[in-house]
């Protein structure tokens, strides 16, 4: 009865508490809210409605009611940037940079969004220049991002790889695996112009920040072939398979090129079909697929293309086997063939992609940075058949 009694005193006080804090929210938010125009609300309310051309023009009324709305300001920037336009981006955010009464922490976030504006718009220089200024202040990290990005697409993949060393996490796996691709674009600008020593250099320094770096292995083989070391340039090729071995169809033919001017050709295909059965792929279907037939005729290229459709059945697949055919049927019969082969061939063109892990990003040609989401590495050399694509 005693502990009844004491919940029965404390509980009002409880309620009466909350009641009056409640009460208090309910006033400041009160007075915030009549403070603030009504076209900002307005705003707010197109937003939420998905109407951004409306939500602009309503913020745009609110910032010339009340100029002092900062956060507004920056809000309608954002809105200017996203919409793509970037001149009105520039102005509302350079108002704001001269705008007197600023806090330290306001006019970085207002240089900051300005960069963002000058990015956007594709003035490199100028973003450069603001983020340049932002290093060493709270907006250090961000400055990182946004030069990093800048001279990825500048292309000065020494400044790239100064800031990437710089990023607070530079160990971490993905920033060894940008590292190590920098280094392999300086180091193809340097087999370019026959400066082979310090192209190798670079491509040691690739391969010792990420020992996985295929594309560093790739052009160590492509490098010891212009030396004329071809049994060397196929030890660095050899080496792909355990490094990653989806990468091992890029250097297929350059192996078997290699093979060729050893005059080891049997040897070359016996090594690709030992990929081949390990690692199937189309492209190294295909290459396979080539050496036989130069080597061993139309009928040993038929029947593995054959052999293959079995164990991997797909319609690319099918497409290299009626090509295989093609060259093994009586004359007769080729009309007929070349018909279907047609057909089939006109379908995978427009199903077989090269796809981004990373964002899904789809197109016929291979690259070693995904031109959707900048990832490097993320778009693996193997096609896939889509047949959700609209005709």
């Amino acid at each position: 009865m005693e502990i009844e009694l004491w919940w029965l005193l404390v509980l009002p006080a409880f309620f009466g508490l909350g009641w009056v804090a409640a009460r208090i929210d309910i006033r400041h938010l009160l007075k915030e809210s009549r403070a603030l125009p009504r076209s900002y609300f307005k705003g707010l309310n197109f937003l939420l409605n998905e109407q951004p051309d409306q939500a602009i023009e309503a913020f745009i009324e609110a910032a010339r009611v009340d100029p002092e709305t900062l956060e507004l300001h920056f809000a309608l920037g954002n809105l200017f940037r996203r919409r793509g336009e970037t001149d009105r981006a520039i102005r509302v955010h350079q108002n704001l940079i001269e705008r007197d009464g600023l806090s330290s922490v306001q006019r970085l976030h207002a240089l900051s969004e300005l960069g963002q504006d000058y990015l956007k718009a594709g003035l490199l220089d100028r973003a450069e220049d603001i983020f340049v200024k932002l290093r060493g202040t709270d907006r250090d990290e961000e400055a990182l991002q946004s030069l990093l990005e800048i001279y990825q697409q500048e292309k000065d993949w020494g400044k790239a790889i100064a800031i990437a060393e710089a990023m607070p996490n530079h160990s971490d796996h993905l920033w060894q695996k940008a590292i190590a691709e920098f280094r392999c674009e300086l180091a193809a600008n340097e087999m370019l112009h026959d400066r082979h020593d310090e192209a190798s250099r670079l491509l040691n320094e690739a391969l010792a920040a990420n020992r996985k770096c295929v594309r560093a292995t790739l052009l160590q083989g492509d490098l010891a072939v212009k030396v004329g070391a071809s049994e060397e340039a196929i030890a660095h090729w050899k080496r792909i398979e355990q490094q990653d071995p989806v990468y091992l169809a890029l250097a297929a033919e350059k192996l078997m090129v290699a093979h060729i001017q050893l005059a080891k050709m049997e040897q070359g295909i016996q090594l690709l079909r030992g990929w081949l059965e390990r690692h199937p792929s189309l492209d190294l279907l295909d290459a396979v697929f080539r050496a036989e037939l130069e080597n061993d005729g139309a009928e040993a290229a038929y029947a593995l293309v054959r052999d293959e459709l079995r164990r991997n059945p797909t319609l690319l697949g099918l497409d290299k086997l009626l090509e295989a055919q093609i060259l093994v049927v009586p004359p007769e019969r080729r009309p007929d063939l070349e018909l279907i082969k047609n057909l089939i061939h006109n379908h995978t063109r427009r199903v077989a992609r090269y796809r981004c892990d990373a964002c899904g990003f789809k197109a016929r040609q291979f690259y070693w940075r995904c031109p959707g989401c900048g990832g490097w590495e993320t778009y693996p050399p193997k096609r896939t058949e889509e047949f959700d694509i609209a005709p």
